[in-house]
């Protein structure tokens, strides 16, 4: 009887033995990578740009303020990284003062001021990786590749003028289509930005592209890019 209780012991104990290894062997195989990984998710965004070119010193004198709006898809890699691809409707340019003179008669102040605005429309596709060292701020970088639709050249000009305190301004312009046969149709630049989750839904982001590619094909490259930055709001469903 002793001998049959001492054997139930010893085959109860090898049992649980082996109960406590199988588990530790899948604690230990478990991936917590899996667990960590967020759910792909779709969004919207839009929000300002301003744009020069590179062949101007960057200035309030020469930067073209536009929009950007489009989608995107998040796609977790792991815990820290993802990969976001996006389609954005996506305005560049620049503008500049050609020259700004003023008068003094002693009676008279008259100042007036010539600038031309060049505005760009593209269909951009950003293709960012996203790294978060913490849990809501996120720092991206990556590739954009842009496609040319339209644009338009702008002449404006304002006149000024100043007798006993009263100013009279006057303001006239002109415009005309940019021959897209002279424009580079595609783009292709880099793109380096951070970005902040208000909510699980909401954020921030801002972004810097400077373009690689030259825009007006009969002029030399280095003094013929798109640089813009981006500042925006999106929401994730």
């Amino acid at each position: 009887m002793k001998k049959l209780f001492l054997g139930l012991a010893l085959t109860a104990g090898a049992l649980a033995f082996a109960q406590e290894t199988e588990t530790k062997t899948k604690t230990v195989n478990a991936s917590p990578l899996k667990k960590d990984v967020q759910p792909v998710r779709f969004g919207v965004k839009a929000g300002g740009n301003s744009s020069y070119f590179s062949q101007q010193k960057f200035g309030i004198n020469t930067q073209q303020l536009g929009f950007h709006a489009g989608a995107f898809v998040n796609i977790p890699i792991s815990k820290q990284f993802s990969f976001q691809p996006e389609v954005l409707f996506n305005q560049m340019g620049a503008k500049d003062v050609m020259y700004s003179t003023e008068t003094d008669n002693g009676v008279t102040n008259v100042k007036t001021k010539v600038q031309s605005r060049v505005q760009m429309n593209y269909i951009s596709v950003p293709l960012m990786v996203q790294m978060r060292p913490i849990d809501k701020f996120y720092i991206e970088a990556g590739p954009e590749f842009s496609y040319f639709l339209n644009g338009k050249n702008k002449a404006e000009s304002t006149v000024a003028s100043t007798t006993g305190g009263v100013t009279t301004t006057t303001a006239s312009s002109n415009s005309q289509d940019i021959d897209k046969d002279m424009i580079n149709k595609f783009n292709f630049g880099l793109g380096l930005g951070l970005g902040y989750d208000i909510t699980s839904n909401i954020g921030v982001s801002a972004r810097y592209v400077n373009s690689l590619t030259k825009i007006d094909k009969s002029r030399p490259a280095a003094e013929n890019n798109n640089r813009v930055f981006q500042l925006g709001l999106n929401y994730k469903f």
